[in-house]
């Protein structure tokens, strides 16, 4: 669990709390009368917006039926506590609803990405971070767009860890590879980049090229996150966002949905194998004269 963050700790002590409220039959109401607090105590919980305190954590979990893993749950909760989220240098640029990803991104244990419109942030060179994000927003100085620049770099990171770096499966729209973010010589330098990304072990990129025709993937980005086996019972998490906010769905029929759909999508493009000469041919079609 190295590379867990209390981010992502808390998150999953939610989840799990709530899960074995409901695998035993109880409602919030009823925990919360065995706690002797107010229902909001354990609503609090469920959401991650508190970690439970140590004795109110005993109790449930005998509650629940599973006093044995109370060990667990307080050694986790302790971590949390003691943890500090690597991003929170950057945290005054951060929008709220990004916090939660940078959380899961970074404890995630593997990563399938599908992107339509620009290229996965994990993906991005700075000069290509840079031309799009100039473009997305209006920055109140330059300082506060290198700063943000700063942090998609740094969650680059993840890629390079020794021991439990993520798995990385990305569907890339052919028309991302050929919009010209930047200018040709950012575009040129952000291809080959991608090319050297395809000879890691730990990441597979797939090109949907415009002959697949018809793809039936609306939504412009969506991200499937998994996490590690010490967080048993987690259902994994799709993320999608928009101009205005990040949306999270964890629900069973919402990840099955969106699952198929990437299913779906890794038929219709290239073969990862095959990526790497799309992503050279590409490359001297458009920026070698």
């Amino acid at each position: 669990m190295g590379s867990l963050n209390p981010t992502a700790i808390k998150r999953w002590i939610a989840l799990e709390m709530k899960r074995l409220r409901e695998a035993a039959g109880h409602d919030r109401t009823a925990a919360a009368e065995r706690i002797g607090k107010a229902t909001t105590v354990i609503a609090h919980i469920e959401t991650s917006r508190n970690l439970p305190a140590p004795a109110d954590l005993e109790v449930l979990l005998d509650f629940y039926g599973v006093p044995e893993r109370a060990q667990f749950f307080r050694d986790l909760t302790k971590r949390a506590k003691r943890g500090r989220d690597w991003w929170i240098k950057f945290d005054h640029g951060v929008f709220d609803w990004f916090n939660l990803y940078l959380g899961l991104e970074t404890g995630a244990a593997r990563i399938r990405t599908v992107d339509l419109v620009v290229l996965p942030g994990l993906f991005q060179t700075r000069d290509y971070a840079r031309a799009i994000m100039r473009a997305g927003r209006r920055w109140d100085s330059e300082s506060e767009l290198d700063t943000m620049i700063d942090l998609r770099m740094a969650r680059q990171e993840i890629l390079d860890r020794p021991e439990d770096a993520p798995k990385i499966w990305s569907i890339l729209d052919e028309s991302v590879l050929r919009r010209q973010a930047g200018g040709p010589e950012v575009m040129r330098d952000q291809l080959q980049h991608l090319v050297e990304l395809t000879e890691r072990p730990n990441i597979d990129i797939q090109v949907l090229p415009f002959t697949a025709g018809a793809h039936g993937a609306s939504d412009g980005m969506f991200v499937l996150l998994d996490y590690p086996p010490e967080f048993g019972g987690d259902p994994g998490t799709v993320y999608v966002e928009n101009r205005r906010e990040g949306l999270y769905y964890e629900d069973k029929e919402d990840l099955i949905r969106f699952r198929n759909t990437f299913e779906r999508l890794q038929a219709q493009a290239e073969h990862p194998g095959r990526t790497r000469d799309f992503l050279q041919k590409l490359s001297r079609e458009l920026y070698e004269h």
